[in-house]
């Protein structure tokens, strides 16, 4: 129970702390709309979008606007010395870890609730089909992707190429989660959909989860600590 009332207050707080100012889910939604829009104005021609594009255009938003909030989030924690404080309370490590982990994933849902009927919209792609594949495929995506970018995230909030130096390590080893999810979902808008393949890399993508969600809880209090 102390644990998870770790993880509630901490998560509680940044969502808080968030609610009053919208800071980074202003920032980051703005930034995911324009990207999209930025996309629709190079691959789509007379009303009509190439094909095969929207899967890939809906997944580099995510990416691109993931990497925003986590900057956001641990630059805000470097400037008030919140993250310090954090991991000098006497609390497990591992539960402030999934605190922050909670609560970057709230800020993309949020995200994600607005480009997925923009991509929708101005790719013509049917994303809603088969929605609930598509809702677990971007919830096992997103996951993976932020469960790296939170522990790389709070590694750099006191550097000073934190903004550089967080794309450059989150991306090589997140590339095999975007890759699943852009497979997953462009299985789901062919004209024959096959949800078969989808699962074959929504199983791909958990298993992602589970092992980069393990390596985080097993290294983030000694990287940390040093």
């Amino acid at each position: 129970m102390t644990f998870l009332r770790v993880v509630w207050l901490v998560m509680r707080k940044d969502l808080l702390v968030e609610l009053r100012s919208r800071e980074i889910v202003y920032t980051t939604m703005f930034f995911a709309v324009s990207c999209v829009l930025v996309f629709a104005f190079g691959f789509v021609r007379e009303g009509q979008p190439m094909e095969d594009v929207g899967a890939g255009i809906l997944w580099i938003a995510v990416a691109f606007s993931g990497t925003l909030a986590l900057g956001r989030a641990f630059e805000r924690e470097r400037q008030s010395e919140t993250l310090r404080a954090l991991l000098l309370a006497p609390v497990d490590r591992p539960a402030l870890y999934i605190a922050k982990l909670l609560g970057v994933l709230v800020l993309l849902a949020a995200v994600e609730v607005i480009i997925v009927p923009l991509v929708a919209l101005l790719f013509q792609a049917p994303l809603f089909r088969h929605l609930a594949m598509l809702l677990a495929l971007l919830a096992a995506g997103t996951i993976g992707f932020t469960a790296v970018g939170t522990l790389f995230g709070a590694m750099l909030a006191r550097a000073r190429s934190r903004d550089v130096l967080l794309p450059v390590l989150l991306y090589p080893i997140t590339v095999p989660v975007i890759i699943a999810g852009v497979r997953g979902t462009s299985a789901l808008l062919q004209a024959d959909p096959d949800p078969a393949v989808a699962r074959a890399w929504l199983s791909l993508l958990v298993s992602f989860d589970v092992v980069f969600i393990t390596l985080a809880l097993w290294t983030f209090e000694p990287v940390m600590t040093d």
